[in-house]
């Protein structure tokens, strides 16, 4: 499966491992139609790969993610067809990520937001770069965290905690994801890749039918916990997503975007 790809996703191959990087670099791979498409579409091309044995998620360039795109997220006040696609995509990738056979390791190698910030806690490790930070701002920008903000966080980390930082948007530090049980470990950001493929391998060597099986198992409670609030969340955000302060918001981000400014915001992107 080495090199097979989609411009804005590729998946390369390192031995039995699959290295899945978001590429969309100078968009700091903010999700993109066709990126939250592939998202959805990778986990089950991975799992058909009879020679994959662990994988590895991360960013292109200097952000993990940055969330959604500004252009395509200002779209979905004015076009139902596309919220409902848009929800149905957030969820197949949470539910896919969910089940998907194989351990998955983030390495979060800068901005891990919004979607962003889904994705890489969607993950079985993760490994953050020392000058990594999540941030989950759906609320800051008049939206329910419904594309795994509200299904992950009460599982990896206290209620109270989960809900100071959605509720807020706040940029959780790597040291401080770590802390709060969002993140594995700090590594230095040079180091990163290198340790999380090191990592990957460690895992490939493991039984392979005792590891799926415990994922497999894990995932069970995974669903019966969150399954509920999943699909609460899910529709919550696309009713929020015709809100006024969702239009205004997203408006002043998008304009503000177009001139490159306020890509790194606490807000700055979303999805």
């Amino acid at each position: 499966m080495g090199g097979e790809a989609s411009p804005v996703l590729t998946v390369t191959a390192d031995k039995d491992i699959r290295i899945v990087t978001l590429n969309r670099p100078d968009q700091l791979n903010g999700v993109s139609a066709e990126l939250h498409r592939r998202l959805a579409e990778v986990w089950d091309e991975l799992a058909a790969d009879g020679d994959a044995r662990a994988v590895v998620l991360t960013g292109a360039g200097r952000a993990f993610s940055a969330g959604g795109d500004f252009q395509h997220l200002l779209r979905h006040h004015s076009d139902a067809e596309l919220r409902e696609r848009s929800i149905r995509l957030d969820r197949a990738i949470q539910t896919a990520m969910i089940r998907f056979p194989l351990p998955v390791i983030a390495a979060v190698n800068g901005p891990a937001v919004g979607l962003g910030c889904s994705l890489a806690l969607g993950c079985d490790l993760v490994l953050m770069a020392d000058d990594a930070y999540l941030a989950d701002p759906h609320v800051s920008v008049g939206l329910v965290a419904g594309d795994g903000g509200v299904t992950l966080w009460p599982l990896l980390t206290s209620l109270l905690r989960a809900k100071e930082f959605l509720y807020t948007g706040d940029r959780i530090p790597a040291a401080t994801a770590v802390e709060l049980g969002l993140a594995n470990r700090v590594v230095p950001a040079a180091e990163l890749i290198e340790q999380a493929v090191t990592l990957a391998h460690r895992l490939a060597g493991q039984p392979a039918q005792a590891l799926r099986a415990t994922k497999a198992a894990l995932a069970v409670v995974t669903e019966q916990m969150s399954r509920g609030g999943m699909e609460a969340a899910l529709m919550a955000e696309q009713s929020t997503m015709t809100s006024p302060d969702y239009l205004r918001i997203v408006t002043a981000l998008a304009d503000r975007g177009a001139g490159n400014a306020g890509r790194d915001s606490r807000a700055g992107r979303e999805d």
